[in-house]
């Protein structure tokens, strides 16, 4: 089987099907320099066919360049579609497609304005806080109620810079801090082993783990300042918690998460730190500021104000309009 997507309902109840475009994972002057145009273009007919057979009353879509072909033949034989960028800085695939699309939501307010007449923000969908108590979620890491746990964790790029930064400075943030590392599962040896390093006396407050799955929302509720990247769904988590963040932007994909970064530390809700700015001294610095409770207050105040933890349903309203042909929520101003 080709493709992760694949991999997550193979066996299922959902049926997949997949065209023959496949996606950009290089510029290597290859072989799929040349097949690459021409799978797109044999994609065109193939999903014009998919949508005639399967007759949906709407398409919804996270952009990219694999979605070109679907829009397109959604537009073309009359299916309304959302279209859904994540980030404050919109890629060129999403920009061409928006052209196409029936509507885009988007997650943040900056990026209306790539969008002018077409756009609402919707937010990020992400998991529901609702139903986790934070004491209760604190008692479940052993975390005293005077204490301070700082979450580090690193979405799903590479961290070697947030794992060095932290190497550097752990024993000094240990007095301030218990910290609860998500280290991943190549990253389990590294982080045992300076776990092993530490004095005795400062080593419990150190709790290296490979994933938490589904305890991911009880660790964030629980915790007083995340370090962590800036993906839109981080960036949508950390607001809807209220929790105060110190973000490191992953410094390649076109940049997406330095924008996304930047506007949460102009509104007052996080702190930014350059990937090529983060080191054990400057992440001590920064915990070292946040110590105070009054100014996390301040900033996980300001985070809330701009959470939509509401995201998903104000997708599934608009789509739920169009696939029933009934006035769009985003154009009646209930939604952005």
């Amino acid at each position: 089987m080709r493709g992760f997507e694949r991999s997550l309902v193979a066996g299922g109840d959902l049926p997949y099907h997949q065209l023959v475009v496949r996606s950009l994972r290089s510029s290597a002057a290859d072989l799929n320099l040349v097949l690459d145009p021409l799978r797109l273009a044999a994609s065109a007919p193939q999903a014009w066919w998919l949508l005639g057979r399967l007759r949906p009353a709407a398409l919804f879509t996270t952009g990219g360049y694999l979605a070109l072909p679907l829009v397109a033949a959604a537009r073309a034989r009359g299916i309304p579609s959302l279209l859904w960028e994540g980030n404050v800085t919109p890629g060129r695939a999403t920009a061409a497609l928006a052209r196409l699309a029936t509507r885009v939501a988007v997650s943040f307010p900056p990026t209306l304005a790539a969008f002018p007449g077409r756009s609402f923000v919707s937010g990020t969908p992400i998991r529901s806080f609702a139903a986790v108590d934070r004491v209760a979620a604190r008692a479940s890491f052993g975390i005293a109620p005077d204490e301070r746990l700082l979450l580090v964790f690193g979405g799903s790029q590479a961290v070697a810079r947030i794992t060095s930064a932290l190497d550097a400075a752990l024993e000094q943030l240990l007095g301030d801090w218990r910290v609860l590392h998500l280290a991943g599962a190549t990253g389990m040896p590294a982080a045992e082993a300076l776990r092993g390093r530490l004095p005795a006396a400062v080593r419990d407050r150190y709790r290296p783990m490979a994933f938490l799955t589904d305890r991911m929302a009880d660790a964030l509720v629980a915790s007083d300042l995340v370090l962590g990247r800036a993906g839109s769904s981080t960036c949508a988590e950390v607001a809807a918690v209220g929790v105060s963040s110190i973000l490191v932007p992953y410094p390649h994909a076109a940049g997406h998460q330095q924008a996304n970064a930047a506007w949460l530390a102009d509104q007052g809700a996080a702190v930014m730190v350059r990937d090529d700015e983060l080191s054990g001294d400057r992440l001590l610095a920064e915990a070292t500021g946040l110590r105070d409770d009054a100014r996390r207050a301040r900033m996980a105040g300001a985070a809330l104000a701009i959470a939509r933890p509401d995201a998903a349903q104000r997708l599934a309203a608009e789509l739920l309009a169009m696939a029933g042909r009934r006035p769009l929520p985003s154009l009646a101003g209930t939604a952005g």
